[in-house]
């Protein structure tokens, strides 16, 4: 089989597999590389077809066939890796730079708000009673400090927001 035979027959291989495509679920550009796969074995094996176009029209459709069979019985295991529901890296990034402005502007707070603020931040996700607990305060008087505590947390990050 000369190259330009081969040349002659992409043409035809395109069209086949275009058109058989989109009936047995695959791509075109996966049947026409397992048609050539299988061209390339016949060739190899000094076996060439005596009808190329013939063979090509063929060997598309028993590749059609098996990716119909193999569509109809594959089952995904679990979601893809790059469909995981929209999690793109961008504005995971920034959400994990926004938590880490937060706890820096925390960190410079006066008086017992950082403290205050870091229970409330826990991963724990601690009550107000354990939260009292911990600081030495009484239950009542944490939603005050607390209150009071945001309000300079506000303060404090006003003017890097409004830089930005």
């Amino acid at each position: 089989m000369t190259p330009d035979l081969l040349l002659a027959l992409r043409p035809l291989l395109t069209a086949e597999a275009s058109a058989e495509a989109e009936a047995c679920g695959a791509e075109p550009g996966d049947l026409e590389q397992a048609v050539w796969l299988r061209l390339l074995e016949r060739l190899a094996a000094q076996d060439p077809p005596s009808d190329p176009p013939g063979w090509l029209r063929g060997a598309v459709r028993a590749e059609a066939r098996r990716a119909r069979r193999v569509h109809r019985l594959e089952r995904p295991y679990a979601v893809e890796p790059a469909d995981d529901g929209g999690h793109d890296p961008e504005p995971l990034a920034l959400a994990a730079a926004r938590r880490r402005a937060v706890r820096q502007a925390v960190r410079r707070l006066p008086g017992r708000c950082p403290r205050v603020l870091e229970a409330l931040l826990s991963p724990r996700d601690l009550t107000y009673r354990e939260i009292a607990g911990e600081l030495g305060i009484s239950q009542g008087s944490l939603g005050p400090e607390r209150s009071r505590c945001l309000g300079c947390l506000r303060r404090l990050l006003t003017p890097e927001v409004a830089a930005r």
